[in-house]
Order: C-alpha cells, then structure tokens, then sequence
C-alpha cells in the first residue's frame, strides 16, 4: 500500500458512475406557481382597463391611471407588468390568444367553408373593436408585429390551413392567397374606420370580401 486513493475506471474522484465524459445532470427549475385566483382577476382587470384608456386616451397615459381604471393599487398593477411595454404587449397578446383558439378551433370543421367565413368575420370583429389601441400603440413606435411574430406566424400557418381545405371542399376559390384573403379583411376594416362607417356597415364590408372569396357555382 502506498497511501494512494486507489479507484476503479470510472469511479475516480470527481468522475460519474458513467465515465469521465458524462455530463452531470443539472437540477431542474422549479416549476412555476400557478397565479390564485385573486391574482388572476387582477390581471384580467389590469388589461381590460389598458385596453380601453390606450385605445380611447392613447399610450401616453400614466400607468397611475391604469390601476385606478381598474380599481387596484400602481403596485399590484407592477406586479404583473413590470414595464408598460410589457403591458401593451399583454394586452396583444390576449387578443391574438383568443383568435388562434378559435382558429384551431375551426380548422377541422365538416364544412370548412362555412367555418373560414366564420372566422373571418370574428378576425374582422377583433381588427374593428381594436383598431384604435393598434394605430395608438403603432403610432407610439411600439412594433407589435416582431414582439408577437410566433404567435402571428403560428396563427397564419392555422388559417391557411382553413384556407387550403375551403378550397378543397370546392367553397372557395384557389387563385387568393392567404396573405391576401386576409389583406382585404384588414383593409375593409382600416377603410370602414377611418370612414366612420358603424359596425353593420362594416360587417356588410366583410361580407362582400367573403362572397368576393367563395369559388363560383358552376
């Protein structure tokens, strides 16, 4: 005996039962608590009060007046968005949630025709109701587009899939892309607001856009 740690291959000091290349396993995080409740209610009032001061009084606002808005201390309101960038962003976010959920939710409807239709009259719902908080928050220099570009890729990747299957189906013409099916959504909505055209007269708009879409009856 020499007085030497005598180890086995493999089992050195500092060395894994795996070899000297094996790669220690890192502990995993802890996973995230779920909000209570209450929590939950407050941010939900938080945005709702957002929304509606940012798309009626524009970004500019104090954050001071989002939490008296929805009846909560300037803390709580930081509590959950730490910057109002993180707020607006929130709030786009929520609506974009909605409209991929209803999305997935159509794209293997029996009657896809019927069920594109459906939602795009629900996209141009949410393009109308929203189109003031979206040219305040762009007129502010806040680029929506690339904070939210997965979500805006993954739901355009969705309703081309509604898409491709109308057209299947035979209940919509094949020569519009979906850039553009959706294009001519957003533009009648652009158009019948900045030409104070009340929400019937814009619904009209979109009808016309869907009849312009379905394939003829031959």
């Amino acid at each position: 005996m020499t007085g030497k740690q005598q180890t086995t291959p493999g089992h050195g000091p500092g060395l894994s039962a795996d070899g000297p290349d094996a790669p220690e396993t890192a502990p995993r995080p802890p996973e995230p608590r779920p909000m209570r409740a209450d929590a939950v209610k407050n941010r939900a009032r938080i945005l709702a009060a957002a929304e509606e001061i940012f798309a009626t009084e524009g970004v500019s606002v104090p954050i001071d007046t989002v939490a008296e808005r929805a009846g909560l201390g300037v803390g709580t309101l930081y509590r959950h968005f730490p910057t109002k960038e993180a707020l607006f962003e929130a709030i786009v976010v929520a609506r974009l949630e909605q409209l991929l959920e209803s999305v997935k939710a159509q794209r293997d409807a029996a009657d896809p025709g019927a069920a594109l239709f459906a939602f795009l009259r629900e996209f141009a719902g949410h393009a109308s109701a929203k189109r003031d908080l979206f040219e305040a928050l762009g007129s502010a220099g806040i680029d929506i587009k690339s904070q939210c570009f997965e979500m805006m890729d993954e739901m355009k990747r969705n309703i081309d899939q509604l898409r491709r299957r109308a057209v299947d189906s035979g209940a919509v013409r094949s020569d519009v892309s979906t850039d553009e099916m959706v294009g001519l959504v957003v533009g009648a909505c652009q158009a019948g607001g900045h030409g104070g055209l009340d929400d019937a007269a814009l619904q009209r708009m979109v009808e016309i856009v869907c009849d312009g879409l379905r394939a003829e009856v031959r």
